[in-house]
């Protein structure tokens, strides 16, 4: 079974699109993979994915089961230490300490390219598409 933590972008873009990597990697969440989560990230979650139901005309009560299935299966992690800076977009620095302290196989982002550097705490770095062939057996 997977750890991972999702970058807020990967659950707004399942908003975006039924059709999307996103979306099918929503649908198996708990399915091959467990997210790691904190408070921090689960209110920005529901910020932001509300921020963006609205304006795309979807029902709150969407962005509220979301969360819930976040909350119901994710592994909730805390985080004793920061590793700042790191990275070069300073709102992206909880997510890698999230995963350091949680012993996160990956993160999986669109923004493969603000996680450079990672790897060096044993972290993977992955699309959702490439995530989404890891949990469906394929590799990448």
């Amino acid at each position: 079974m997977y750890s991972v933590v999702l970058d807020t972008n990967v659950v707004i873009a399942a908003l975006r699109s039924r059709r999307g990597a996103s979306f099918a990697i929503l649908h198996r969440i708990g399915q091959g993979w467990v997210p790691l989560i904190s408070v921090a990230l689960i209110l920005e979650y529901e910020a932001v994915a509300k921020r963006e139901a609205q304006r795309l005309q979807i029902p709150e009560s969407t962005v509220e089961a979301i969360v819930r299935a976040f909350c119901f299966v994710g592994r909730e992690t805390d985080v004793h230490f920061r590793l700042r800076p790191f990275l070069p977009d300073p709102g992206d620095e909880f997510l890698l300490e999230l995963a350091v302290a949680g012993q996160a196989d990956a993160i999986v982002t669109h923004n493969v390219r603000h996680f450079v550097g990672v790897e060096r705490f044993g972290i993977q770095v992955l699309t959702p598409r490439e995530f989404l062939r890891t949990i469906e057996g394929e590799g990448i």
